[in-house]
């Protein structure tokens, strides 16, 4: 796909510092600054900041090639390269724009799209992308939307690297790490934990007698010797040899 293009007016802007910064900002414009590799100083300029949303809402976004026209000044064919947003409102507040040539390279981040069902996910594992943008080297009419990674031929536990991938032509990956875009990851197994031994099953495994059942609620308790329906114990019988002597009659007093 073709770069997208887009155009944006801004205004010279002599004065700088904060209190200028305010009262650009209280008008409806913020300030803004060009500056590039043949550029002897960068530029500084007003803009309005919904014009430099308007600009970028293309397919590529923050790579989107700008001519960029200021009074008084030669048109600019310029990227957004940074920006900075109030915290609480996060409204624009500044804007830097890098000047680009259309035949020389340069480095911009481009995101990286996921083509293809994994062989792998088919057989259970999980498809992780590690990085979603790639940095390269492209002529600014060059740069692309996105660049698809085709992960269909990945199997269990298999990763593709940034060297395995293939660019567009007049792309390239100026890097020295060959770092991991995705992987299919194999799930872990659920861990099953045993519950803790009960008290009666410790003393089983040990050999000893189970304790004592405890009364249920609601249980008989034993008879009290004389309460009704208790059994009458017979006396204790006499030791052999020894004969009984029979009971005493106490003296009558006179």
């Amino acid at each position: 796909m073709a770069l997208a293009r887009s155009t944006l007016e801004g205004k010279p802007r002599d004065q700088a510092g904060k209190g200028s910064a305010r009262r650009l900002r209280a008008s409806g414009r913020i300030p803004a600054v060009v500056y590039g590799r043949h550029s002897k100083q960068a530029a500084h300029f007003s803009v309005d900041p919904v014009a430099i949303k308007a600009a970028i809402a293309t397919p590529h976004r923050f790579n989107t090639l700008i001519t960029l026209k200021v009074d008084g000044q030669p048109d600019r064919q310029v990227l957004v390269r940074d920006f900075q947003l109030d915290p609480v409102s996060r409204d624009l507040l500044h804007a830097d724009f890098l000047e680009v040539r259309e035949d020389e390279q340069v480095k911009v981040n481009v995101p990286v799209r996921l083509v293809g069902r994994p062989v792998g996910v088919a057989e259970g594992g999980i498809l992780s992308q590690l990085r979603r943008e790639l940095e390269v080297y492209a002529l600014p009419a060059a740069i692309p939307e996105s660049i698809e990674v085709d992960v269909s031929h990945l199997k269990m536990a298999q990763s593709v690297h940034v060297n395995e991938i293939k660019l567009p032509p007049g792309i390239e990956a100026k890097t020295t790490v060959n770092y991991t875009l995705a992987v299919v990851a194999v799930p872990e197994k659920e861990e099953v934990v045993a519950p803790p031994p009960t008290a009666e099953a410790v003393v089983v495994e040990e050999g000893a007698a189970p304790p004592a059942a405890e009364a249920k609620p609601g249980a008989a308790a034993p008879a009290k010797p004389g309460a009704p329906g208790a059994e009458a114990k017979a006396p204790a019988a006499a030791p052999p040899g020894k004969k009984e002597e029979p009971p005493k009659k106490e003296d009558k007093k006179k």
